[in-house]
């Protein structure tokens, strides 16, 4: 490999592949904390209101249910597409980071809450009993006890979430989601340009690898 072709990667990585990989920090990190904030929320609505939870209400958890499992049917292309409208009115473009961080924070939302709630679930019941049996009220139990008893699977679950979203924004890129998914298809695919494609590739591979290296290690010391 000649100097001029180093010159031409450097140009392109300065000029493309750079401002993409912060633009791809941004929309995974704005996704993850609405999808992580609304998710908690709707998941511990789920386990109060569920078929074994705490404050059995039947129609409350049958609204919520079909919300999150709608949300969840739809692949994410689809469902970027189809809210196009929703988003317009709300981030003012559908194109661009900002556009794609609306329908992917929704389908975190969905995602987060319906994994959430199974790791609720699967906590032993004994413990919950015991909390009930000193008085505790039905929100202590579910901060103090479930949710306490759940970080090392929530962790995880929040590990898996934003492999996945990471994945779901170059998805976003065949729509105009910008990032690193849309500099691999139009400079480096469309482009016949091999060496953009699998340096994005590369990039993001270094990404999903550090995202996971992170969560297990805060998952071993949450043990």
């Amino acid at each position: 490999m000649d100097a001029e072709f180093w010159s031409v990667f450097f140009r392109y990585f300065d000029r493309v592949i750079g401002p993409s990989i912060f633009a791809t920090l941004r929309m995974i990190s704005a996704i993850m904390i609405i999808g992580t904030l609304f998710g908690f929320i709707v998941a511990v609505l789920l386990i109060l209101y569920g078929p074994y939870g705490l404050d059995h209400r039947p129609r409350l958890y049958k609204i919520l249910d079909f919300l999150v499992n709608s949300i969840r049917s739809f692949p994410v292309l689809i469902l970027i597409v189809a809210m196009s409208p929703v988003t317009k009115q709300v981030m003012g473009t559908t194109i661009g980071e900002r556009a794609a961080i609306l329908p992917l924070a929704i389908a975190a939302t969905a995602f987060i809450a319906r994994l959430l709630e199974n790791s609720f679930i699967e906590v032993d019941k004994q413990l919950i009993e015991a909390a009930q049996s000193f008085g505790a009220t039905s929100i202590q139990i579910v901060f103090r006890v479930i949710v306490k008893e759940s970080i090392p699977s929530m962790i995880s679950t929040l590990t898996l979430t934003a492999i996945t979203f990471l994945s779901a924004t170059t998805i976003a890129g065949a729509v105009g989601g910008g990032g690193l998914g849309a500099v691999a298809l139009n400079y480096g695919y469309q482009s016949f340009n091999n060496v953009i494609l699998y340096t994005c590739v590369l990039i993001l591979f270094i990404m999903v690898w550090f995202i996971q290296f992170i969560g297990n290690l805060l998952y071993k010391r949450s043990q």
